[in-house]
């Protein structure tokens, strides 16, 4: 089993909730949940999103709200979802999350980032491309640039919404 990259979209009350229902319970059961619309599974993208981005030429701001985006912030505490039986992050690191405000600043950084322009700046040739990304681009079907634009777009639609919506971005890795 593969472990990817997950994020969230929920809001405070919800994260409230699941933290009363770890504190409640006599495992820590979170009732972590969120509904599959709101669930965004960017699988390994994050290191060819950010690899594009350094060849790219992305500038610090744009490059640090993706990061941002992708990584998110320990200011949020999570730890009633990552204590055992129940964590939902078992894997890999402690979860993370942004708050609304981080949301929508991520939502409108992303919004102006050019990718398909990122993108042109690699080689035409899809294996040139692949080699120059490692991280296993080589063995994507399809090849790297389409997988790659196709996780960027769904990953500014998916902070568009959050931000609309004034939702909370909580990321893990599962």
């Amino acid at each position: 089993m593969a472990v990817t990259q997950q994020l969230a979209r929920v809001p405070a009350e919800y994260l409230d909730s699941c933290r009363q229902s770890a504190n409640a319970s006599e495992d820590g059961d979170p009732l972590w949940g969120p509904p599959s619309t709101d669930v965004l599974d960017l699988d390994w993208a994050l290191f060819l999103l950010e690899r594009v981005c350094e060849l790219g030429g992305l500038d610090d701001v744009h490059r640090s709200a993706l990061w941002q985006a992708l990584d998110g912030d320990t200011a949020i505490d999570l730890a009633f979802l990552n204590t055992q039986p129940h964590a939902i992050s078992p894997f890999g690191p402690a979860p993370t999350a942004l708050s609304a405000g981080q949301v929508a600043r991520a939502a409108e950084l992303l919004g102006q980032i050019d990718f398909p322009a990122l993108l042109a700046t690699l080689p035409t040739d899809e294996e040139e491309a692949a080699s120059l990304l490692g991280n296993g681009a080589d063995k994507i079907v399809g090849g790297p640039k389409k997988y790659v634009l196709g996780h960027f777009n769904a990953l500014r639609e998916f902070y568009r919404d959050a931000s609309q919506r004034q939702l909370l971005v909580v990321l893990w890795w599962d």
